[in-house]
């Protein structure tokens, strides 16, 4: 049967005293061997002293090994010269340390136990005298050596469960102190849905990795509100421009069949369906290059265009629309400045921007269409009028979908795309779209292109 996954914390405090248990483990086994080790050298000097004051009494006179052994200066020590014996100690013979030579394998220092049953370290060693030499060996009791390693391994046996133990203890702890907040995090986001997407995550500290996280998903919350908002507004307002003209339709439609007219009042009635049926179809295709531009399905292939010519071409199509309102347009063209666009998505961007001037510009007022370069080399195409403006606190929405400025401007029969499908068809040449204007002093909308690659210096 498969078990359930851990939760984090879980986890966490698992991985922590593991980590932990391994390090103490590593730490108390240092400790004990670096503790036998030092022991060790310091029995072995010891064992190293005893064994000089044998071999200098030994020199001396043969009186010193007894008053030496007498004395406890070294109370475990033999002297034998081949197989006689020159002088064994009393504390060398209560030990049974005859036995321990035979542990010794060629060593000159090595431990044994006596047949008394208690540790010993054991040096041997020939010492050469006069017409003969001597076998030396020294012992020293290991006892209190063990003892106390003995008593270190039993400390270290019970004090690292123990602290394993405070460890897996302070680990849940501190794993349940750090994942606090990311339970706030969980239980507010299952707050949030569609509708509330205006509440954020909280963030207790902005500056850790949690604090991030949380940010990161309150920007990504506020960019789905807004998309909602976009896409709630863009709906009604489709719906709404939508409706219009259907209306306008079935009215018309109406009341021509409520009673017998003229050939004539058909004719109008007819006309003025087909003029709302295309209306219709003009939002229509908005809507859909809108959607096709949102969607990334709008491949455009770009070439090398002369902006002079694209723009005289977009004049003279808007031009009778211009005549009709008695409205002047003045061109000055650069035929010389070029571009690397998508010719037919640049020209619907400067016909939207020309129609946008024609509509909000007076009978009798004047519309200025100019190309160039401004001082970076960037080719420049401007449409500027003297209608009504734009106040300074439209400028950031003006570009928006089926966004109008003011009442009378909705008056207009344009349904509110022409901006918003102009600055799509101009960033998406890799240019910008700017907008100079205020209150009663018209309005000028300037493209930016960036020269083609390869381009020399400006021709003039």
């Amino acid at each position: 049967m498969r078990l359930p996954a851990a939760s984090i914390r879980v986890r966490l405090t698992l991985w922590y005293a593991a980590a932990l248990g391994v390090l103490l483990l590593v730490f108390a086994l240092g400790v004990y061997f670096f503790v036998q080790r030092s022991l060790t050298r310091q029995l072995d000097r010891l064992l190293d002293e005893q064994f000089r004051a044998v071999e200098m009494a030994l020199r001396g006179e043969p009186d010193d090994l007894e008053e030496m052994a007498q004395l406890g200066a070294v109370p475990l020590f033999e002297v034998t010269t081949g197989q006689q014996l020159v002088y064994r100690s009393a504390g060398w013979g209560r030990a049974g340390l005859a036995g321990a030579l035979a542990a010794r394998q060629s060593k000159p220092v090595w431990s044994a136990a006596g047949t008394d049953g208690r540790p010993y370290r054991l040096r041997a060693q020939d010492v050469p005298g006069e017409g003969q030499s001597y076998q030396v060996r020294v012992a020293v009791s290991a006892h209190t050596l063990r003892r106390t390693l003995r008593t270190l391994a039993a400390i270290l046996l019970v004090g690292l469960p123990l602290a394993v133990g405070v460890a897996l203890l302070g680990g849940y702890v501190l794993a349940r102190r750090v994942l606090t907040p990311i339970q706030a995090i969980t239980a507010k986001a299952r707050e949030i849905t569609a509708e509330r997407l205006a509440e954020r995550l909280p963030v207790r500290s902005a500056g850790d990795e949690l604090g991030r996280l949380a940010t990161v998903v309150n920007d990504l919350l506020a960019r789905l509100d807004d998309s909602f908002q976009r896409l709630r507004r863009f709906t009604a307002d489709a719906s709404h421009e939508l409706r219009t003209p259907l209306t306008a339709i079935r009215s018309v439609g109406e009341v021509a069949l409520q009673e017998a007219r003229e050939p004539v009042a058909y004719r109008d009635a007819l006309g003025s369906i087909l003029e709302e049926t295309a209306r219709l179809s003009q939002l229509l295709d908005d809507l859909l290059t809108l959607t096709r531009a949102d969607a990334g399905r709008a491949v455009l292939a770009k070439e090398r265009t002369q902006l002079g010519a694209l723009v005289r071409e977009a004049v003279e199509v808007v031009r009778v629309l211009a005549e009709e309102k008695e409205q002047t347009l003045q061109v000055a063209l650069d035929d010389t400045v070029e571009v690397e666009v998508e010719p037919r998505t640049l020209r619907q961007a400067v016909l939207n921007l020309l129609d946008n001037a024609i509509k909000y510009t007076p009978a009798g007022g004047a519309i200025r269409v100019t190309v160039g370069r401004d001082a970076n080399g960037a080719a420049v195409a401007e449409v500027a009028d003297n209608g009504p403006g734009i106040a300074a606190e439209h400028h950031a929405r003006v570009f928006e979908r089926f966004y109008r400025v003011d009442k009378s401007r909705s008056m207009q029969r344009g349904v509110g795309l022409g901006l918003a499908i102009a600055q799509w068809a101009v960033e998406a040449n890799g240019g910008r779209i700017e907008l100079e204007s205020g209150a009663g002093k018209g309005s000028t909308f300037r493209i930016v292109l960036p020269r083609p690659a390869g381009t020399g210096a400006d021709r003039h």
